[in-house]
């Protein structure tokens, strides 16, 4: 979802840079297509890597894929502040972190030292997901970073063979968990298998597909984002 937001954000004229916040699991370098190593001219700071159009940064350039994190939670906020504070980013419009999910040192270390504009809530719609949501949607708020609004992730499929269309996470609540919180709903986004095929190739679909329906969803979500920044 980050990835392709930054994407769709770029697509609208926007500087855009994607920082990969999660030490543990990084994921961005595969979905942007990205291997190697970044430069470093001073060997101070780091240049980030490009894709796309869209700057981006995870800890995952800097170790081979295969190798596991063993860190406690200071380590791993130190690597953050250093990938966020080190990496020589260019006057951009927007810089999106993406997180790992739940409401541990990372995020509240990013809520602590670095300057958040405002955050903004994935979930699925069933009331698994929507109760740990609802605990990030409200860390955010103790921590006084404003909530931007929620993203409802794999909301609706359509089959490819038939187009029937099938709620299977559920119908209806990002809406109520917004309403709930009194945060808007930015976006529904489909459960699509062009989404996964394309993440796991390197080329998402705002990239591989940009005029399609799908890439549209993120569009849309893009658009709203925006607007509940320029409403602050």
């Amino acid at each position: 979802t980050a990835v392709n937001l930054a994407l769709a954000l770029h697509a609208e004229g926007a500087r855009v840079g994607i920082l990969d916040a999660d030490v543990y699991g990084p994921s961005i370098p595969t979905m942007l297509g990205l291997s190697g190593k970044p430069e470093s001219p001073d060997n101070k700071s780091i240049e980030p890597m490009r894709a796309f159009g869209v700057e981006a940064m995870s800890i995952g350039f800097l170790v081979d894929a295969d190798t596991p994190m063993i860190w406690r939670g200071p380590m791993a906020t130190s690597a953050l502040t250093q990938l966020f504070n080190d990496t020589r980013w260019d006057d951009l419009d927007y810089l999106l972190i993406d997180l790992p999910p739940g409401t541990g040192d990372i995020q509240l270390t990013l809520a602590q030292k670095i300057p958040v504009a405002g955050a903004v809530i994935v979930t699925t719609p069933q009331d698994i997901a929507t109760l740990d949501a609802k605990k990030a949607l409200k860390m955010f708020q103790k921590v006084e970073v404003p909530v931007l609004g929620i993203i409802e992730n794999m909301a609706l499929h359509v089959c490819s063979n038939c187009g029937h269309e099938e709620h299977l996470f559920g119908e209806g609540g990002g809406q109520r968990m917004a309403a709930q919180y009194g945060v808007p709903l930015l976006g529904s986004l489909p459960l699509d298998i062009s989404i996964r095929e394309q993440g796991d190739v390197g080329r998402p679909i705002m990239v591989a597909a940009p005029g399609s329906q799908v890439a549209d969803a993120y569009r849309q979500a893009a658009r709203a984002l925006v607007a509940q920044l320029e409403l602050r």
